[in-house]
């Protein structure tokens, strides 16, 4: 029988059947982080695993961090998403508006078998014991930020100088990557996905844990 996936997209559809088999981790839910840097694609790739998984629900962290709290929203997702999907129930948050500079109506999430939660910093050490996998995008930071300061076009300038320090400073403070199950890379046509730091799935190979491309030895 031919294939009903095009080649590109093979490794994203595994990668979607393997985390429907991990065990629940918040609650019934399968809570998975796609943590990387600002501009490293992961929103565009979470929005595909998204949809291999069926149509997962995905929540973005640019709807909770805001401009007084760029990484300062911990107590609130605790409090407003993770606990509710704790108990099975629905999550209720309110997203944030960049341009209006103001939190808006408030929006659902539900307690699916599989939750995404993508963003800088989902593979904060507050946020890891409840994700059954944390994924990170494997993109250098110069040039994830190249990227996002190219996206955003010259009148977000100002916003990215701050951003970065703000990074910086995340993940100086509070690395995600070290503790990463898988490296997702984009390549040309689809991602390829690599074995993490914390080598829980796949075979054991060494990878190195810096922030430049991996090394598989």
């Amino acid at each position: 029988m031919p294939s009903l996936h095009r080649p590109e997209e093979t490794t994203i559809h595994t990668l979607a059947s393997r985390l429907r088999r991990l065990p629940p981790s918040c609650g019934p839910v399968r809570l998975v982080g796609v943590d990387g840097h600002a501009g490293s694609g992961k929103s565009t790739f979470a929005g595909q695993l998204a949809h291999a998984l069926g149509g997962a629900p995905v929540l973005r962290l640019d709807d909770i961090a805001s401009h007084d709290e760029l990484f300062e929203w911990t107590g609130r997702l605790l409090a407003q998403v993770i606990r509710p999907l704790g108990r099975g129930e629905s999550a209720r948050y309110a997203p944030y508006d960049w341009h209006a500079r103001a939190f808006g109506p408030p929006r659902d999430l539900p307690a699916a078998p599989v939750v995404l939660i993508e963003g800088v910093g989902a593979g904060r050490r507050a946020l890891r014991p409840y994700l059954a996998a944390l994924l990170w995008m494997e993109l250098p930071h110069e040039e994830s930020w190249t990227r996002g300061r190219r996206r955003d076009g010259e009148e977000q300038r100002e916003f990215w100088a701050g951003w970065v320090r703000a990074e910086r400073r995340h993940f100086a403070e509070d690395p995600s990557r070290p503790f990463a199950d898988l490296l997702v890379r984009q390549l040309e046509k689809g991602y390829e996905v690599l074995p993490g730091p914390a080598k829980t799935f796949g075979p054991d190979q060494s990878l190195t844990h810096g922030d430049g491309p991996t090394a598989v030895c």
